[in-house]
C-alpha cells in the first residue's frame, strides 16, 4: 500500500508540475469554496447576533413596562401585585444582562472572524498571484532557452553540405562566373582602333580650337596669360588687346 501510494503521489506530482496553470486554477476554486463555506458560517453567526439584539430590545421594552406597572400599583396601594411584578422585573433584568453580555461577545467574535477572513483571503490571493508570476517568468525563461537552442542549431546548420543555402550559393556563383565569362568574350571582339582614332581626332580638334582662341585674344596657348608683344610683329595699325572686362570676339 505504501508503494502504491508513493507511485500514485509521484504520478500526481508529475501531472501537477506539467500543468501549473491547472494547479493554480484548482487552488483558486478551492479558495472560493472555502470563502463560501466561511461566509455561510459567518452569516449564521450574524443571525445569532441579530436574535440577541432583538431579545435585548424586547427585554428592554418589557423592563420599562414592568417598571411602569410597579410604580402604578404602588401608587394605587396594590403592594402584592407590585411585589409579583417586581419579581418578574428581577428575572427580566437578569436575562437582559446575560443577553447584553452575549451580544457584546458575539458581536466582537463576528468582527474578529470577519477580519480574519479578509486577512486570510488577502494572503491566499497574494500567494496565488506570486505563483502566477513565477509561472509566467518560468515560461518566459523556458521560451528564451528554447530560442537560444534553436539559434545555436541554425548557426551550426547553415552552410553544411547539402544545405539549401549552400546549394543556392553554389548556383548563384556558377551563374555569376558564366555571365562574367560571356562579358569578357564579348568585349574581346570589339574593334577599339576606330574608337581610339575618334578620341585622337577629338583631342587634335580641341587643341586647334584652343590655339585659334589664344591667337585671337593674344593669350599664351599653354598658360592662358597675355603674351608680350614683340617689336617685329607690333604695328601701329593693330588694335590693342581687349582688357579683362572687354574680353570677347574682335569686331
Amino acid at each position: 500500500m505504501n508503494l502504491i501510494r508513493g507511485f500514485f503521489g509521484l504520478f500526481i506530482k508529475g501531472l501537477e508540475s506539467q500543468s501549473p496553470h491547472a494547479l493554480i486554477e484548482a487552488e483558486k476554486e478551492n479558495l472560493r469554496s472555502q470563502i463560501a463555506r466561511f461566509n455561510e458560517a459567518l452569516a449564521n453567526h450574524a443571525a445569532f447576533v441579530e436574535r440577541l439584539m432583538r431579545q435585548v430590545k424586547n427585554l428592554t421594552t418589557k423592563e420599562r413596562e414592568l417598571s411602569a406597572k410597579i410604580a402604578a400599583n404602588l401608587k394605587a396601594g396594590n403592594r402584592q401585585v407590585a411585589g409579583q411584578l417586581a419579581l418578574q422585573l428581577q428575572t427580566v433584568k437578569q436575562q437582559l444582562d446575560e443577553n447584553r453580555q452575549q451580544l457584546q461577545m458575539s458581536d466582537k467574535t463576528f468582527k474578529d472572524l470577519e477580519k480574519s477572513r479578509d486577512i486570510s483571503v488577502r494572503e491566499a490571493q497574494a500567494k496565488i498571484e506570486k505563483l502566477q508570476s513565477m509561472v509566467s517568468e518560468t515560461e518566459m525563461l523556458e521560451a528564451q532557452a528554447e530560442l537560444q537552442e534553436m539559434a545555436k542549431g541554425m548557426i551550426s546548420g547553415i552552410g553544411t553540405p547539402g544545405d539549401t543555402i549552400a546549394r543556392a550559393q553554389e548556383a548563384i556563383l556558377e551563374r555569376h562566373d558564366k555571365a562574367a565569362g560571356k562579358a569578357r568574350v564579348a568585349s574581346s571582339g570589339v574593334d577599339m582602333s576606330g574608337i581610339q582614332m575618334q578620341e585622337s581626332e577629338q583631342a587634335a580638334l580641341g587643341e586647334q580650337a584652343l590655339a585659334e582662341f589664344a591667337s585671337m585674344y593674344g593669350l599664351d596657348n599653354k598658360t592662358g596669360e597675355s603674351a608680350p608683344a614683340s617689336a617685329e610683329t607690333e604695328s601701329p595699325s593693330a588694335p590693342p588687346p581687349p582688357t579683362e572686362k572687354e574680353l570677347g570676339p574682335m569686331k
